[in-house]
């Protein structure tokens, strides 16, 4: 936990750059590590008094303690966000007092720290660029340099400790030119992973897009099949109104021509339903046609067919029939009960446009395997060949002629029994009509909920 709360707190930096975020945390640890680990050292040296202290080692203690110095205000400016001011700060901080050790004991002397300058090598490479890293190597030899120079005026033997520079140099220069390599690619990679990135960000950003203005057009799809099944439905509630209307002018009529109470009563009682008949109508076709949002819900399927009979018979022209198979108890089904009426209409348009001269339509519902729903809705019309029922769920497909139908009907019922996680299926023949197999998931009816509790 303590680990995890210390990695997040490194990263937690008011960094912009990605790869300067990524680096945050070791540039930290490193800058923490030189400005505590030095100066505990030094501590630990003063403390044992049987030591002397020998030629050199104060200034030592002087570079040491200035570098922790140095790398405790890299620390607070990285915290700040200031992390490339962090970064060469630190470098040169470190570069200094290579040349200044150099500088006090010679080449000589420090040859067996200089795989430590290596780290440094790749830190500047990695954390600031290729130009830190040159500009690190460059310290590098004029540090060698500073420290051959004391080795020569001190022992003499130039050419020996000339021979021991060069390939030291050559050893560094190997080094820089791998770390250069690496550094650049690195750099390229994670460069054209961020275009990468952004371009999928692009991509995404502009799918969303797609998906709502297509989730959008879908809505106003189904309120236009909405306003076009309203459009059939016309004809039929205008005649169901006159029934209506004709009723309540025969019981106003009735209760006008008569004294008696009880005949009185009667007739407005025969009004009043009358009225309810209308009233139910209009709150009916008002439901239906409203444009809502799609709302799912757990119902069951047997109620929702069977109030639809009455739409269904607006719809369907005089001289079809309509056949009712319903089983019971019916699976109940996750579905928008606005949508499923329209699903219905929808197969029943289409059936009523394929029995010109009348027919049957028929409507069975039946439990299905795993406690699905299985619908079937028949006719007894013209029916289909092979060519045109493999395009009957094409959009804007349609054999009606110019003017009478969009094709959209059928798109339209495929799209929301995929949506709810069904399936529908067509059969049909040439002059033996055609039959809508639909399967829509369920789950046991409420009634067997209750049973099992």
């Amino acid at each position: 936990m303590l680990v995890r709360w210390l990695q997040a707190w490194l990263r937690d930096v008011p960094v912009d750059d990605p790869l300067d975020r990524r680096n945050a945390p070791m540039l930290q640890v490193v800058s923490l590590l030189l400005a505590t680990l030095p100066p505990l050292a030094w501590l630990a040296r003063a403390l044992v008094p049987d030591v002397p202290w020998r030629p050199g080692e104060v200034g030592s203690m002087l570079v040491g303690l200035s570098i922790s110095v140095l790398a405790a205000v890299s620390f607070r400016l990285v915290r700040r966000g200031r992390f490339a001011w962090a970064a060469r700060l630190l470098l040169a901080g470190f570069a200094t007092s290579v040349v200044l050790a150099y500088l006090t004991t010679g080449f000589t002397a420090q040859r067996f720290e200089q795989p430590l300058l290596a780290v440094w090598m790749v830190i500047a490479a990695l954390i600031v660029g290729r130009a830190a890293l040159w500009w690190m190597f460059c310290s590098i030899l004029l540090a060698f340099t500073c420290g051959i120079m004391v080795d020569i005026g001190v022992q003499g033997a130039a050419l020996a400790f000339a021979n021991d520079v060069v390939v030291s140099a050559m050893i560094f220069l190997l080094v820089a030119v791998v770390l250069d390599r690496s550094s650049v690619a690195l750099r390229e990679s994670l460069r054209e992973a961020r275009e990468h990135g952004a371009a999928l960000g692009v991509a995404n950003a502009r799918l969303h897009a797609e998906m709502a203005e297509r989730e959008r057009t879908h809505a106003q799809l189904i309120q236009s099949q909405k306003t076009e099944a309203m459009g059939r439905l016309a004809s039929g509630v205008a005649h169901d109104f006159g029934n209506l209307v004709g009723i309540i002018g025969g019981h106003v009529h009735r209760g006008l021509g008569t004294d008696d109470a009880t005949r009185m009563k009667a007739a407005l009682a025969g009004v009043e339903s009358a009225a309810t008949r209308a009233a139910m109508l209009t709150r009916r076709l008002m439901a239906f046609s409203r444009e809502e949002a799609e709302v799912r819900e757990w119902f069951d399927p047997g109620p929702a067919l069977t109030n639809l009979e009455p739409m269904l018979r607006q719809l369907l022209a005089p001289a079809v029939r309509m056949r009712f198979s319903i089983a019971t108890p019916l699976p109940e089904i996750h579905f928008d009960r606005t949508r499923f009426e329209l699903m219905v209409l929808n197969i029943a348009a289409n059936a009523d446009h394929a029995m010109p001269g009348g027919g049957v339509f028929s409507v069975t519902a039946r439990e299905d395997t795993g406690a699905g729903l299985l619908l079937a809705f028949g006719d007894d019309g013209m029916g289909m060949d092979a060519a045109v029922l493999a395009r009957i769920f094409e959009p804007f497909f349609t054999t009606k002629p110019r003017g009478q139908g969009t094709g959209l009907g059928l798109s339209v019922v495929r799209d929301l029994i995929e949506a709810g996680g069904g399936s529908i299926h067509a059969e049909s023949e040439p002059g033996r009509g055609s039959t809508f197999l639909l399967r829509i998931p369920g789950r046991a009816p409420a009634t067997r909920h209750s049973a099992a509790a």
